[in-house]
């Protein structure tokens, strides 16, 4: 399998990330080689959240630096990255592949077509229909879908497995190994199993926050 980006590194030096002059995060390290996932753990209200926003270039940092080795010298990590958070960032009156083919022009495309994504998450049926229409799983993986159209190295997920039931989150963490094995990094906030072997923890504490 072809590796997307030769080695890849993503480091966070002493991160630190204030939310109307609260600090939220403060002073996290880390470094994810590619083809490595983390889990990001804590309590609601931990800064996970934050966290993942920041790294997708959302969220000015307070203090610290975030890099990424490996990536052209004038490629951002947020250019370089898809974020997915708990909102699904689909327009309800598009069909599930207008939603997708838009998403693969405005990212770069470079991915699966969006039918063939669609197929990949188990929803060969569904492109047709608005995205309005489907049920919360169906919609969930539509939005995953959303990493395969187009080809980018770091993944960024917010509770991806949000309203998937058993097979589906056996079904996402395919994909996941997948992306991980062409050299991908993905990061991803949760409070569920990823049902990923050798996946790292990063354990953001609300008190007490700092890396594991």
């Amino acid at each position: 399998m072809t590796t997307l980006v030769p080695k890849l590194r993503l480091i966070a030096d002493k991160v630190s990330i204030e939310r109307s002059g609260r600090p939220i995060v403060h002073e996290i390290s880390f470094s994810l080689e590619q083809g490595e996932a983390m889990a990001v753990l804590g309590p609601n209200g931990a800064g996970k959240s934050t966290l993942l926003r920041a790294i997708a270039g959302f969220l000015p940092l307070a203090s610290g630096r975030l890099t990424c080795e490996g990536l052209e010298a004038d490629a951002l990590i947020a250019t370089s990255a898809h974020y997915l958070g708990h909102a699904d960032g689909m327009k309800s009156a598009l069909t599930a592949y207008e939603n997708l083919d838009f998403w693969a022009h405005m990212l770069g495309g470079g991915g699966l077509a969006p039918d063939a994504a669609l197929a990949r998450f188990g929803l060969p049926q569904v492109g047709e229909f608005p995205f309005g229409f489907l049920s919360a799983g169906q919609k969930r993986r539509v939005a995953l879908a959303r990493l395969l159209v187009a080809r980018r190295p770091i993944w960024l997920l917010d509770e991806p497995t949000t309203a998937l039931d058993t097979s589906s989150q056996a079904l996402f963490a395919d994909v996941v190994r997948e992306h991980l094995a062409s050299g991908g990094i993905v990061m991803a906030a949760t409070h569920a199993p990823l049902g990923i072997a050798d996946i790292r923890e990063l354990v953001i504490q609300p008190a007490m926050r700092g890396v594991a």
